[in-house]
């Protein structure tokens, strides 16, 4: 295990691993991000998946993992792992009560294991992280039973030791789960309901990918839909963005420039029971964001930056508080509506089970820095957690570092946030249903969530993936 550094993340100190010296340097010099022309790229749509079979009761689809090349910066062509040769990952539009079958082909050099992250699912289509599917030629098929409510999901590797590089050079995409309480609504929708995947990179100055375990230090490069600081051209009329944070380690602290009101209407497990109106959306590693932007404000003829606040004060600020800009450029009948009243979330159940979850990691700057749930890496043998089928369970996770921000997510389950540092959550987007939840050096939340629908063993860990890959992950068994 390489050794630590110190280093900012979103406003907070993060301790990572320093693998330069134990992984190998992509050739070339480094790219100096300060030297790409932003706004000059069009931001992408992510393309939608189409079923190459439909039944009454189910859609069917193929994709394949394989290398692709594709121009992120500007003049340069990167090589990257992708779903179908798409970057962004496609986009899977699925519905509450009718199941989607996924065969992945891999014809990668490397294993993979693809988890839909905030899905409801049976154990063997989880992804969990030794589920593997083989390099070169091995399949697997995903049956996803869509059980749950709307929600916006995303799904990207999970190999172990392997997801970090694996969703690093490009392994994500986007899952759409939409019910009727959510298509009443009259929200935007249609080309005016977007998904916008969001990341940092490293590259050199042939375009290639850097990729060094733990180092988004040089991580400068802020990614839209694939695109570096791409621009995108809307209407005078409100839309519908559905953020996901598919960075390894970096948070978001989305702002308009101006400082106008964002309207988030919805987070990880769907819409909040009302609007949450603000002038910033935060998002750590695998959080989603689903916002809604009036552009009717600006006249056509206006550019609009999207900037990202989480910024320390040793970062280059002009790099990582660019996040893209928008262009008005038409007009647009505009017949959508945010209601005051977007859901009713269903009422909490009675907790009979209290646990104590401990995250930490090594920040000594030792060689064999790990990192730790409850004191212990993971060990895919070991149960670390016996759930009784049906239980609800209150879970207090502490982040017990000085330096380093975690979060937390759960497989299986949507949860709710209680409480945070012994406040209730009363507000805002953690009022909703959620599968991963920030954590700053010394926080504390409380949730609380029920474990039904399948039986099995779960995994639940930090979403910055090298803490993972480090070992702040453990199994939980639903019996």
């Amino acid at each position: 295990m390489a050794a630590t550094s110190v280093i900012g993340t979103g406003g907070m100190l993060l301790p990572v691993v320093n693998a330069a010296a134990n992984e190998p340097r992509a050739a070339g010099a480094e790219l100096d991000p300060a030297g790409i022309a932003k706004f000059t790229q069009r931001m992408p749509l992510a393309p939608v998946l189409q079923p190459y079979l439909t039944t009454s009761t189910t859609s069917y689809y193929r994709m394949t993992l394989k290398e692709a090349s594709k121009e992120v910066v500007p003049g340069l062509t990167t090589k990257l792992r992708t779903f179908n040769g798409s970057f962004p990952g496609p986009v899977i539009k699925a519905e509450s009560g009718r199941r989607v079958v996924v065969k992945q082909t891999n014809a990668l050099d490397v294993p993979t294991s693809i988890h839909l992250h905030g899905a409801h699912v049976p154990q063997d289509s989880d992804g969990s992280p030794m589920d593997l599917i083989a390099a070169k030629g091995g399949s697997k098929t995903y049956t996803y039973p869509n059980t749950q409510p709307h929600a916006n999901l995303w799904f990207h590797d999970h190999a172990h030791h392997m997801e970090s590089e694996n969703v690093f050079r490009g392994m994500t995409g986007t899952y759409i789960l939409t019910d009727d309480t959510e298509r009443r609504l009259g929200l935007p929708s249609g080309s005016y309901d977007i998904p916008v995947s969001l990341r940092d990179a490293r590259f050199t100055d042939t375009g290639e990918l850097v990729y060094e375990m733990g180092d988004f230090r040089h991580r400068n490069v802020i990614l839209a839909n694939g695109k570096a600081w791409p621009y995108f051209e809307v209407a005078a009329r409100k839309y519908r963005l559905r953020f996901t944070n598919t960075a390894n380690q970096r948070f978001f602290g989305l702002s308009l420039a101006d400082g106008s009101e964002i309207v988030q209407i919805g987070t990880d497990g769907g819409l909040l029971s009302a609007p949450y109106r603000t002038d910033t959306v935060s998002i750590s590693p695998g959080e989603r964001a689903d916002v809604v932007i009036d552009f009717s404000r600006y006249p056509v003829g206006t550019t609009i930056e999207l900037r990202n606040k989480h910024v320390d004060r040793d970062e280059p600020a002009n790099e990582i508080g660019a996040v893209l800009q928008f262009r008005v450029t038409r007009s647009a009948r505009d017949d959508s509506v945010v209601p005051t009243q977007l859901r009713t979330l269903p009422p909490l159940p009675t907790a009979t089970v209290d646990r104590s979850i401990d995250m930490r990691m090594d920040e000594t700057g030792a060689p064999s820095s790990m990192a730790y749930i409850n004191g212990k890496t993971y060990d895919m043998n070991r149960i670390d957690t016996e759930i009784a089928y049906g239980a609800t369970e209150i879970w207090t996770v502490h982040n017990a570092n000085q330096y380093a921000p975690h979060n937390f997510h759960m497989h299986l389950v949507q949860f709710r946030v209680l409480e945070r540092n012994g406040q209730a959550v009363t507000e805002g987007p953690e009022t909703g249903l959620k599968d991963t939840v920030p954590l700053k050096p010394g926080e504390t939340v409380k949730i609380q969530a029920t474990f039904t629908g399948y039986r099995g063993t779960y995994v639940y860990h930090c979403h910055l993936f090298d803490h993972g890959a480090m070992g702040m992950m453990a199994n939980m068994r639903i019996s």
